[in-house]
């Protein structure tokens, strides 16, 4: 369990502390009371109820049908479970780009939910949106590298920071919004040396997926950790075979239903019987009528 938890809650403010210590921070998604009340068991730093559930929850092909409505849904959820956590809000697409105003109602309908931060995508082209949620009073996880909301027009879900140029990009970013107010900074399929170049030159933390180990802290989705997800990403790692493991338990389960052997004698309960006998009495006499 991390230091931190064991002193209470966690909020933004933890995880600069925990980068100046050199504490590595940890972070999963989780999209459901239990996921959640795992994880916190577990000792994560941080939850993200990820846009993420568009394709682990719904399965959809990306990220971008989920709605506001999708993410305040499983959010209440997470909030329920009482973590200790820092429970971090993605805001999906096209619920911050219109403009600031739009930005500010959104996360906040988020915040009223019980999100302890919001996460958004993008950089220098969202420093604007950021300050703006930032000054409302919210706090803001930012998100570099790959953006899956934009990877239509990045061309697919492309490695970031392969050329000197994109690389150079992708600092640039990052460093605009941490000027912009952010507490931390998400950095996505993103090659090694640029995250470690990245984490160097910035004060707040860096939490990486896919982008190496030189990072602040590192998060991967829940289905892919417990291994809930067959077909897991190259960068993340199983760390249980769920999916196999749920198969033969409902196998099983089948099983004892068609050879009745499921309910066993433990697992119902019987009337008692001077009951049992004046329950026949009625049902005769029903019969009789």
């Amino acid at each position: 369990m991390s230091v931190v938890s064991m002193k209470g809650k966690i909020l933004p403010h933890h995880f600069l502390k925990m980068k100046k210590r050199g504490e590595k921070i940890v972070m999963v998604t989780a999209y459901t009371f239990y996921q959640a009340r795992v994880a916190d068991d577990a000792g994560v730093d941080g939850i993200l109820v990820g846009d993420s559930l568009g394709m682990v929850i719904m399965g959809y092909g990306s990220t971008l049908p989920v709605t506001l409505e999708d993410v305040r849904h499983h959010l209440r959820a997470v909030v329920n479970a009482g973590v200790n956590a820092l429970i971090v809000a993605d805001m999906p697409f096209m619920t911050y780009e219109v403009s600031k105003a739009e930005a500010v109602r959104n996360a906040g309908v988020l915040m009223k939910e019980g999100a302890d931060a919001v996460k958004l995508e993008g950089g220098s082209e969202v420093a604007d949106i950021v300050e703006a949620l930032v000054k409302a009073g919210i706090p803001v996880m930012g998100h570099v590298g790959l953006n899956p909301q934009k990877y239509l027009v990045l061309g697919g879900y492309k490695l970031r920071g392969r050329k000197a140029e994109d690389g150079l990009k992708v600092l640039e970013d990052a460093k605009s919004l941490q000027d912009a107010g952010a507490f931390s900074v998400v950095i996505e399929n993103t090659v090694s040396e640029v995250a470690a170049e990245v984490t160097g030159s910035l004060s707040i933390p860096t939490i990486c997926i896919g982008a190496g180990p030189h990072c602040d802290g590192q998060i991967l989705v829940i289905h892919d950790v417990l291994g809930l997800n067959p077909n897991i990403p190259y960068f993340a790692r199983k760390y249980l075979d769920a999916y196999t493991l749920f198969v033969e338990a409902l196998k099983a389960y089948a099983n004892n239903v068609r050879t009745s052997s499921f309910p066993g004698g433990d697992e119902f309960k019987h009337m008692q019987p001077e009951e049992l006998v004046r329950f026949k009495k009625l049902l005769n006499s029903e019969g009789g009528d």
